[in-house]
């Protein structure tokens, strides 16, 4: 999977969350978001376990398998409490998220991803068929904060804007701490006509911080 952003995300940087966010921003941060999304875990592979709500709209159908030619970003299907595994590796120069939706027997889907920074600084979301997405980042409320700002196709070295009504609308995903070894994923994507076309939140255990004891040492951080 996402087997091309091997070769290309070496001509861009590891993604650097911390400076995304800013100082005073990453400092609000619960300690396990910033080891997660830290310097010191960008070079190793790891797995989350957890469950899903999963939903689209009817226009969301209609985009989901539009989008499945440039990667397929977002899920066809919806389900309440939907086992969820979610791998995350290295790819080239950047991270690549592999999530995958087990709607049942013979109904997985795997949605992919990898985050890079452009030479020139943004944070990127790429798929493998070159689906890209400019994204902010910043803290809100204790939560990490992914928005997209526009969606563009990657042509080679060129990058053409995607209009934004052929979009899924704008993408916001947030990683909330839970409590020990827990955090909550949400994703929501809002269309200018369509509104609310995509919604998927659940929780996912880390086995990193499955000890409550790391709240109260840095000697048991894995950072």
């Amino acid at each position: 999977m996402l087997d091309g952003l091997d070769r290309t995300c070496d001509a861009a940087g590891l993604p650097d969350m911390a400076a995304h966010v800013g100082p005073a921003g990453w400092a609000r941060l619960a300690p396990a978001i910033r080891c997660r999304f830290g310097a010191a875990q960008a070079h190793r592979s790891r797995t989350y376990h957890g469950a899903m709500d999963v939903w689209r709209s009817p226009a969301g159908l209609v985009l989901a398998l539009l989008g499945r030619a440039f990667g397929g970003p977002l899920p066809c299907r919806r389900g309440l409490d939907v086992p969820a595994e979610v791998r995350v590796r290295p790819v080239g120069a950047g991270m690549c998220w592999e999530r995958l939706l087990r709607f049942g027997p013979g109904r997985t889907e795997c949605v992919a991803s990898a985050k890079l920074d452009d030479p020139d600084g943004r944070l990127l979301e790429r798929t493998d068929a070159g689906l890209v997405m400019e994204l902010d980042v910043f803290e809100q409320g204790g939560a990490l904060v992914f928005r997209s700002r526009r969606y563009l196709l990657q042509l080679g070295r060129w990058r053409v804007p995607i209009p934004a009504l052929l979009t899924p609308g704008t993408c916001e995903v947030r990683h909330e701490d839970a409590g020990p070894g827990r955090f909550r994923f949400t994703l929501t994507a809002s269309h200018p006509v369509w509104g609310l076309t995509f919604r998927q939140d659940g929780l996912f255990r880390d086995p990193l911080f499955h000890e409550p004891a790391f709240h109260d040492s840095k000697e048991t951080s894995p950072c």
